[in-house]
Order: C-alpha cells, then sequence, then structure tokens
C-alpha cells in the first residue's frame, strides 16, 4: 500500500491491526468449513515497522479427512485475501483521521 498520508503507527494500532487481520482471517475459513471439520486453524499475522508498516499474513488449515475433495489452498488464499483487505481498510481509517488533524 502506498504510504501517502498515513501516520506512524504507534504499538497499540500496530497490535490492533494484527488482531483486526487474524480475527478477518479466521472468520473467513470458519464462514466456509464447519468448525467440526477443521483439524488446526493457524493465523499468523506479524507487523514489522510503524511507517512504513509490513505486514505478514500466513493461514493454515488442516481439515479433516473426510473433506479430501476441498480446496484448502484456495480457502487459505482467500482467508489471506481477507485479512489484507481488512488491513488496508484500516489504514484507510487512520489516514482519514489523520487527514482531519
Amino acid at each position: 500500500m502506498a504510504e501517502n498520508g498515513i501516520p506512524e503507527l504507534t504499538i497499540e494500532q500496530v497490535e490492533e491491526l494484527c488482531e483486526l487481520a487474524e480475527q478477518a482471517a479466521r472468520e473467513y475459513v470458519l464462514s466456509k468449513v464447519s468448525t467440526s471439520r477443521i483439524v488446526s486453524l493457524d493465523v499468523a499475522v506479524d507487523a514489522e515497522g510503524t511507517k512504513p508498516v509490513t505486514v505478514n499474513v500466513d493461514v493454515t488449515v488442516v481439515l479433516s479427512p473426510i473433506m479430501k475433495d476441498f480446496d484448502v489452498e484456495s480457502l487459505t488464499k482467500e482467508a489471506t485475501k481477507q485479512a489484507f483487505a481488512h488491513i488496508e481498510e484500516y489504514l484507510r481509517e487512520l489516514e482519514c483521521k489523520s487527514k482531519k488533524y
């Protein structure tokens, strides 16, 4: 994302950004697959820096063997996209707030 008018993030904002991204990825996966069909769901979100901030999202899903024909790769890619969409939305909101001051 371009740096535009995004302010330097505080530690609290970086934490909130990571939490929102993790929640978005988890919610996406759980909206597509029943929890009873998930063996494990790991979402790791880490951020480096405060301006610019670099965010990495890693979604790993292991499904029950009865879900052998389910496209897990597409599921994890879309969950990652959802996480980054929420990151972008959060940063845009910060940009708008910083322009008001």
